[in-house]
């Protein structure tokens, strides 16, 4: 083992013994192995989609509300619209209401309110995800849309009022003036975003999580969003006054990424609130070994894949195989050869030896004959030589 090696399983057991370290590190651990920032990349590609239709349906509902009250609809309108973070004027000059009557505006607001349930469909897959809610057991259709549609109806205009409450806080309407009055709007703000947050995630997650677990995540998530909202409306105030192209196309962009951080912030807080609930700390930085909540954890993964009742997901660890200590390569060979030579000889020695067959009896008097003759042969040769 290197020096990083021992440095890593070091800062392993200092944060797995200590849970102001241990929570936060496995709250990372869980938002990387839910791919936590592909859904946030999902949520605010539909938020940008889905705020135009929203803000078309808040005009024309203004308009209605306050038809004998111009003054009021265009004092709410450049709240709402003109200081929302990072969009900047530009909403103001472009967004109209719809100005059909009867039924061809109601047909037209139920068609711009069904194009905005993009963001509240990601919303949803993006909690279940991060709860581990099995497919199984995750809303249906139709469901799933009275939810998303829900989502639209209440938490929509609810956000839009906290925007404007931000804004005023912000210094960016110049409308509420004193210290007394910042900080009573920013609490006001507050507290709304809190109910607005513990309602959505409610209607976004399926019933199995229990309400008063979503407290945290709610509570947090309001005041990431009421941080946001007062550092956009200063932005705005401050930054985005510019006509230039580079001007416009930043307002795009910036709206953009200005979801996309909202969206992170808030997945972050509920992955929190997930490790805190079903306590998955302390996690390990380098397996093996695994600690019981990284077997926790990793059982809740596959279990959030069951689409079945007739298929049960059943996890176990891996069996470990026993790697031989260095150096012990060479010996165990060594000794394998001396096996394998012992066995052989043991072999040759147990096999029977093969038995000569005796001759014949015609075959051992035709021996006799040949040496007989070989004699007399011999006696001839000796004679003649005398």
């Amino acid at each position: 083992m290197n020096k990083f090696q021992q440095l890593v399983r070091t800062a392993d057991r200092t944060q797995q013994g200590r849970p102001w370290l241990a929570i936060p590190v496995a709250t990372w651990k869980k938002f990387g192995d839910d791919q936590a920032g592909n859904l946030a990349a999902l949520i605010s590609y539909y938020a940008f989609a889905s705020i135009f239709p929203l803000l078309l349906v808040f005009v024309t509902i203004l308009d209605l509300v306050l038809s004998n009250n111009p003054a009021e609809v265009a004092k709410l309108k450049s709240s709402a619209l003109s200081q929302y973070p990072v969009v900047g004027k530009d909403l103001l000059s472009n967004v109209h209401g719809l100005h059909q009557t009867g039924l061809a505006l109601a047909i037209g607001l139920i068609l711009t309110l069904l194009a905005a349930r993009g963001v509240a469909s990601a919303a949803q897959n993006a909690l279940n995800s991060v709860w581990q809610v099995p497919f199984l057991r995750q809303p249906g259709f139709p469901w799933n849309q009275l939810r998303s549609l829900a989502l639209v109806l209440v938490i929509g205009p609810g956000i839009l009022a906290t925007i404007v409450l931000s804004s005023l806080a912000g210094g960016t309407g110049h409308v509420i003036s004193g210290v007394f009055a910042h900080i009573l709007t920013v609490a006001i703000s507050l507290l709304l975003n809190i109910g607005l947050f513990w309602l959505g995630f409610r209607i976004a997650t399926a019933k199995e999580v229990a309400t008063r677990d979503l407290r945290l995540s709610a509570i947090l998530a309001a005041v990431a969003w009421q941080v946001l909202q007062v550092i956009g409306g200063y932005f705005v105030a401050h930054a985005v006054n510019s006509n230039s192209a580079y001007g416009v196309f930043g307002v795009v962009l910036g709206l953009l990424a200005w979801f996309y951080l909202q969206a992170q912030i808030t997945l972050y807080v509920v992955e929190l609130n997930v490790v805190r609930v079903r306590r998955l700390w302390p996690r390990s930085l380098n397996p093996p070994p695994l600690t019981d909540a990284d077997l926790r954890s990793y059982e809740l993964y596959a279990g959030a894949q069951q689409r079945s009742k007739e298929i049960e997901v059943i996890t176990r660890p891996a069996a470990r195989e026993e790697v031989p200590p260095a150096g012990t390569e060479q010996q165990a060979k060594q000794d394998a050869e001396q096996h394998s030579e012992q066995d052989a000889r043991k072999g040759a020695e147990a096999r029977p030896a093969r038995a000569v067959p005796e001759p014949r009896a015609g075959h051992r008097h035709r021996q006799r004959r040949s040496s007989l003759r070989q004699y007399a042969t011999r006696a001839t040769h000796r004679l003649r030589r005398g």
